[in-house]
């Protein structure tokens, strides 16, 4: 195990080092628990900075499709609320037209609806705006002829689970976090106490001491000051910081968590219950047949030039985030691997993150 690790803790140090990101924090654990955890850098490139740990909660951005978005329509469905091939028309008024009228919740899901990435114009302003323009935005391709990874589908994913849930996107992850926490013997509620082990939408006051901060983009009119548990996507920030696409905050002991119980259930544990069940997470890992793509539902699978490098198994899946985060689970392993960084708070190009992300599974792979 040494030499694996001596080297993934000499990449993330180099990645701190250069200026790729100012903190960084990784794990890789097994169904039964962490292998290895360790916390590099500063929340800002700032010397005075506090130094990262174990309890640092950084912006998760696109791990929120996967964890939140994806587990709370997998548990709809579950429930008999929502159904995969639910036609888009019957849940969007705007959605209309026969080139439209083909898409369904698991083309959303699939990023195969004919949906672009983003809006042309800057974001609306309210959610009753986002559905308009999403749902009369001309599409990009036939539904389920290709992909193309979209925001916009999941910001849907949201509104659907929004309208379907009987609460909140928000209030109904935490019931999963809750449900997740409690299968692993851990505190339900370790964010409001303080302690390590958050993953929820935001970040209170009572934790914006323990944020790694982000930079807006040029675009974004909060440019030119840090986002202390705001969230970085301008369109989540939008519809008030929770969103299905972004808006998920967590630090490492809540991300590996999660990450354990999917791992869990994806090698067959019948203990946590739904949406992570086998059955649910063995639906929700599975290829989709869309031609050229990677995508499962809400989720990336394997491939050789994914983030996850070369040296994890072909039943691996993950999702990676824009400011700097990833998750990737491989159940043939029996491995989870959680990087959380803040790339973006003045860190290096997304190319420069996605060599660190393969460089530190590669070393990791084989512990």
């Amino acid at each position: 195990m040494g030499v694996g690790l001596e080297t993934a803790r000499a990449i993330l140090e180099r990645a701190v080092g250069d200026r790729i990101c100012p903190a960084a924090v990784g794990e890789v654990g097994e169904s039964d628990g962490c292998l290895w955890r360790q916390a590099f850098g500063r929340l800002t490139f700032d010397q005075t900075a506090a130094a990262a740990g174990d309890d640092t909660i950084f912006d998760l951005a696109s791990l929120t499709k996967p964890i939140a978005t994806t587990s709370v329509i997998l548990r709809l469905v579950a429930r008999g609320a929502l159904s995969f091939d639910e036609t888009l028309s019957t849940l969007f008024e705007d959605w209309r037209g026969k080139d439209r009228e083909p898409a369904t919740v698991q083309d959303l899901l699939e990023h195969a609806a004919g949906l672009a990435a983003r809006l042309v114009d800057p974001p609306p302003l309210t959610r009753r705006e986002f559905e308009h323009d999403i749902s009369t935005l001309k599409l990009e391709y036939p539904p389920r002829t290709k992909s193309i990874y979209s925001d916009l589908g999941f910001i849907l994913l949201g509104f659907i689970a929004d309208n379907r849930g009987g609460g909140s996107l928000a209030q109904q992850f935490d019931d999963i976090r809750i449900r997740v926490a409690l299968s692993q013997g851990e505190a339900a509620d370790p964010a409001k106490a303080g302690a390590s082990g958050a993953l929820q939408f935001g970040a209170s006051a009572a934790v914006r001491a323990r944020v790694a901060p982000t930079m807006p983009e040029a675009a974004d009119p909060r440019r030119g000051r840090r986002l202390v548990g705001e969230v970085h996507d301008d369109y989540a920030a939008a519809l008030g910081g929770v969103a299905g696409h972004a808006g998920l905050f967590g630090d490492v002991t809540g991300v590996s968590a999660f990450a354990r119980a999917v791992l869990r259930a994806a090698r067959g544990d019948e203990t946590i219950g739904e949406p992570l069940s086998p059955a649910l997470v063995e639906r929700m890992t599975m290829k989709t047949t869309v031609p050229g793509s990677s995508r499962a539902l809400g989720w990336d699978t394997m491939l050789p030039t994914s983030s996850c490098g070369t040296e994890l198994s072909p039943a691996a899946f993950g999702h990676v985030g824009f400011t700097g985060t990833s998750v990737w689970i491989d159940p043939i392993l029996d491995r989870y691997f959680v990087l959380l960084t803040n790339r973006a708070c003045g860190g290096g190009t997304l190319d420069q993150m996605r060599e660190v992300r393969r460089a530190f599974h590669n070393a990791l792979a084989k512990l």
